[in-house]
């Protein structure tokens, strides 16, 4: 296994190089938020991490809080654009169980498969100041404003049940799909095996 080298020399403010240490510090920030959370996160965790001194984060952000509202933007905006490029995906004719049974997959693949930045929000998005979270939230808000629509699609053509409050049941599919993050693991099974019953048991207490 190689070592690891640290960058201890004073980084460019622009160009290439400097694109890809702030991707690394990003990155870096994601795995440690999701890990330890938003109080236990050190910038000298991030740093090593990234392979960097910690005194050269502050060439790119001038806080840890800054660094870590960055990385809960980047994060919510990119689960939003997945949740958005899966649905887009779909054939013109997908019905609203179609569209509800893509943004399950969508979800835990993104929070459990692709990205750390996605646990790193679902841990966290409640434990942050208000000047930290408020562009990840309103990011989070357009995510929820998708789901949203997708109830009403169902509902619009009567397959929601009739004793479902279209509000509460998502926001209890969201809940369900996002604690996944804190127990499952690879060792459990197959991520294919987690979706297929996923999608099963939301589409089963959704439907009449």
């Amino acid at each position: 296994m190689p070592q690891r080298t640290t960058d201890t020399t004073e980084p460019e403010s622009s160009g290439p190089k400097s694109s890809r240490t702030r991707e690394r510090l990003l990155d870096a920030a994601a795995l440690v938020l999701a890990r330890k959370g938003f109080a236990g996160t050190r910038l000298s965790d991030i740093a090593e991490e990234a392979a960097v001194q910690a005194p050269a984060i502050y060439y790119y952000y001038p806080s840890r809080e800054d660094l870590i509202e960055e990385v809960m933007f980047v994060g919510a905006a990119a689960m939003r654009a997945h949740l958005t490029d899966a649905l887009a995906a779909l054939p013109a004719n997908a019905t609203p169980v179609d569209r509800i049974s893509t943004a399950v997959e969508a979800h835990l693949r993104h929070e459990l498969e692709i990205s750390d930045y996605a646990k790193a929000i679902i841990r966290n998005g409640n434990q942050l100041p208000e000047q930290v979270g408020r562009r990840a939230l309103a990011e989070i808000a357009g995510y929820n404003d998708i789901w949203r629509t997708l109830v009403a699609e169902l509902e619009s053509t009567g397959q929601l049940r009739a004793d479902v409050e279209p509000a509460v049941g998502r926001m209890i599919v969201l809940g369900a799909l996002n604690w996944a993050a804190e127990w499952w693991n690879p060792e459990r099974g197959p991520i294919g095996e987690l979706i297929r019953t996923a999608q099963s048991m939301v589409l089963h207490s959704l439907r009449p």
